[in-house]
């Protein structure tokens, strides 16, 4: 039953995202009377092949949180479903989407990682020495910025924060666009006349999606190129590449002064969490370092306690990186809404 499970999952990580959910995929057995960490079978088959994977506790840690994420969000459709929302598939078919996206995103779809190596502008890219971002853009920019002499050391480090939140934008973007080619591949091969305008308006749908995460990514360019060039100024408002996102968008959202007012509030309550999850990464990752020191040396009893100690850390930062999250989630989700009520005015 277990190897009919996990060959599903298999199946859904390379594409198969034309059927419709089954019930054995969403329901955790638990027949063995372990204590599964996610409701749905699928995520908790995700989570049991990761652990063995060997990734890092930090990685590990966010790949719990993206998991929970999306269980909440399957929780919610199977809601809508039972109400008869839903109709045309459109959050069916995206809820496919993200759980694609979060396989290639941890390397377990099956795939050799080469997507940044596929996109245009990385193509016949010698790397050099000081190129850390993977893209010339970024590089060029980073390398004038440490040259410049306008940033202090703690700017530098602000800055090499928001540099890697974007090379991770273009990341995740590949593998939306890698996700979404497949899909319609698939479509292509499926013959199914009763779909009708309800695949249409899907594709419409998943290519919007991308022309958002492309503007919000020439956006986000454009802030590095000002950064790099200008340095920061006293009136910056935050400091964390997420939050900095976030205020951005709000700013183009025509929102009145009083809803900016009251949402910068509410950011920088969120960096604050933001900067807090980011110091429980760390002392993760450095309790990790001392229990595999520890067992090197082979004290059962020193092992047991520092075990103990980095279980209950790890526990920790999987809970806050899924409430930061969420956070983040519900947002850009209100910046968007009030953005929307704001242009149908």
């Amino acid at each position: 039953m277990k190897l009919q499970c996990f060959a599903v999952a298999v199946c859904l990580a390379v594409g198969a995202m034309a059927g419709k959910y089954s019930r054995e995929i969403n329901e955790p057995s638990g027949g063995d009377g372990q204590t599964v960490e996610f409701r749905i079978a699928k995520l908790n088959q995700v989570w049991e092949k990761a652990k063995r994977m060997q990734l890092s506790p930090v990685r590990l840690s966010e790949l719990h949180s993206d998991l929970k994420i999306q269980e909440k969000d399957e929780l919610q459709w199977k809601k809508m479903k039972v109400e008869g929302l839903d109709e045309n598939g459109e959050k069916e078919a995206q809820l496919r989407r993200n759980f694609n996206v979060i396989l290639a995103k941890y390397g377990m779809d099956g795939k050799r990682d080469t997507r940044p190596l596929e996109s245009n502008y990385l193509k016949d890219h010698d790397v050099k020495e000081g190129d850390i971002f993977d893209d010339p853009r970024l590089d060029k920019l980073w390398n004038k910025a440490t040259s410049s002499g306008k940033f202090s050391n703690e700017e530098l480090l602000s800055l090499k924060r928001e540099f890697q939140h974007h090379k991770d934008k273009i990341h995740e973007y590949n593998i939306l666009m890698d996700t979404i080619s497949r899909t319609e591949e698939i479509h292509k091969n499926v013959i199914s006349p009763l779909e009708g305008d309800n695949k249409d308006h899907v594709l419409h749908q998943k290519h919007t999606e991308l022309k958002q995460k492309m503007r919000d990514l020439n956006q986000g360019l454009d802030r590095l190129r000002k950064l790099s060039h200008e340095g920061f100024t006293e009136d910056s408002e935050f400091r964390e590449p997420r939050v900095i996102e976030l205020w951005e968008a709000a700013k183009r959202a025509n929102l009145s002064k009083d809803e900016l007012d009251s949402l910068k509030e509410e950011l920088h309550h969120f960096e604050t969490k933001v900067e807090k999850h980011s110091h429980y990464q760390e002392q993760l990752e450095l309790s990790h370092q001392k229990l595999q020191h520890v067992e090197a040396l082979g004290d059962k009893e020193h092992i047991k306690r520092n075990q103990e100690k980095y279980n209950t850390l790890a526990e920790k930062t999987r809970e806050m990186g899924y409430k930061m999250k969420k956070h983040f989630q519900d947002l850009a989700n209100k910046i968007s809404r009030q953005g929307l009520e704001h242009n149908e005015l």
